[in-house]
């Protein structure tokens, strides 16, 4: 498992300087390629410094250990799927996309909650993005589903045009309400 201890990626450092697991630093560009695969609990050390920051960037408070956890918890349960993105000959670790299963009792499928969506801020003009999006959704696929679901924030407007650009349509039937318990 991954020891805790400060975060090992630095996205606003030197360039797209990002410090994994026994990778060392390197530097990446735009030529590049993005290599999605489907995390297991081995990848959880290379997958808590990048969830860490997606809960960073919704205004939660750092926790590693709890990250940690958490993630482990879910693959090892088969809880949740997590796709990884590996960018550049070293296959940095630079984003993620988790999915929670879920039903629809109306058309009697399965659907998939697209949860978690996070890239560095470094590695953002690189597809990856998309690239994670677009193996969210052949998974969905793959697995007969009726739909994605994903909710973000009002002002995330990158995100909300990348999702419209790949197809995605904002709900104009139904309100979402939540109860905090």
């Amino acid at each position: 498992m991954c020891p805790v201890g400060t975060p090992r990626w630095a996205d606003a450092i030197d360039g797209f300087s990002y410090t994994g697991p026994s990778t060392g630093t390197t530097k990446m560009d735009q030529s590049e390629s993005v290599k999605i695969v489907r995390a297991n609990a081995e990848d959880v050390p290379r997958l808590v410094p990048l969830f860490d920051a997606y809960r960073q960037f919704y205004r939660q408070k750092s926790d590693l250990q709890g990250a940690q956890t958490f993630l482990a918890e879910r693959l090892i349960r088969s809880e949740s799927v997590v796709f990884l993105a590996l960018l550049g000959k070293e296959r940095q670790a630079v984003g993620f996309v988790q999915l929670y299963p879920c039903f629809s009792s109306t058309t009697m499928r399965p659907l998939w909650i697209l949860n978690d969506l996070f890239v560095v801020p470094k590695a953002r003009r690189f597809g990856v993005a998309k690239a994670l999006m677009q193996r969210a959704r052949d998974w969905a696929k793959e697995n007969k589903a009726d739909s994605l679901w994903l909710e973000t924030a009002i002002d995330n407007v990158p995100a909300q045009s990348l999702y419209e650009r790949l197809g995605w349509k904002r709900d104009n039937e139904f309100y979402r309400y939540n109860l905090l318990v």
